[in-house]
C-alpha cells in the first residue's frame, strides 16, 4: 500500500494494490512451513482498485483524520489468479510525513488474516498480524507491505509465527 496508493488518493488517480497468496494447499500459492515452530509465510498480491479517501471537506485538501476505505482482489504470488480479497480502512495521521494507520482483513480460501499498522506514502512498511480464522486462527507475527508498479499493486508477505 505504500507511496502510490495514498499519493494517488491525495489527488492522482487511484489504481491498485497487489498481494501474492500462499497456502500449503492452494494451487499456485507459495507457502513455507517450519514444523518445529509452526511458522509459515503466506504471500499474496493485492490490486488496489477500490481505494477511496473520504475528505473531511468535500473537494478539500488531504488532512489528518481523513479515512480511506477499500475492498480489493488479491492474487497468487505469480499474480496470475485471484485467490481472495481484502477489505479495510486507513486513517490519515500526518500529511507532511505521509503517514496513515490501517486495519484490514485478507480473505483467503482457508481463512482470514487480520493486520494493523502503519502505511507510508513514500516507503514500504511492516504491520502486525493481529489474528485470523480457519487455517490462520492462531495467527500472530508481521506482514511486510511492498509497493509494486508504482503503488498499483502490493506484495503482502505474512510471516506467521
Amino acid at each position: 500500500m505504500p507511496t502510490a496508493r495514498f499519493l494517488a488518493l491525495s489527488g492522482l488517480a487511484a489504481t491498485g494494490a497487489a498481494a501474492a497468496f500462499a497456502l500449503p494447499t492452494a494451487a499456485g500459492a507459495h507457502a513455507t512451513s517450519h514444523h518445529r515452530h509452526h511458522a509459515q509465510t503466506v504471500t499474496v498480491v493485492e490490486h488496489a482498485i477500490t481505494d477511496t479517501e473520504q475528505r473531511a471537506v468535500p473537494g478539500g485538501p488531504d488532512e489528518p483524520g481523513d479515512p480511506l476505505t477499500f475492498t480489493n482482489p488479491v492474487f497468487n504470488p505469480a499474480n496470475t489468479m485471484q485467490v481472495g480479497h481484502d477489505e479495510g480502512f486507513c486513517v490519515r495521521l500526518n500529511v507532511s510525513t505521509g503517514t496513515w494507520e490501517c486495519l484490514w482483513t485478507t480473505f483467503l480460501p482457508h481463512g482470514q488474516i487480520t493486520v494493523q499498522g502503519p502505511y507510508y506514502d513514500t516507503h514500504n512498511s511492516v504491520l502486525s498480524i493481529t489474528g485470523g480464522t480457519g487455517a490462520y486462527r492462531d495467527a500472530r507475527g508481521q506482514m511486510k507491505l511492498n509497493a509494486l508498479d508504482g503503488g498499483k499493486e502490493y506484495d503482502f508477505i505474512f510471516h506467521i509465527s
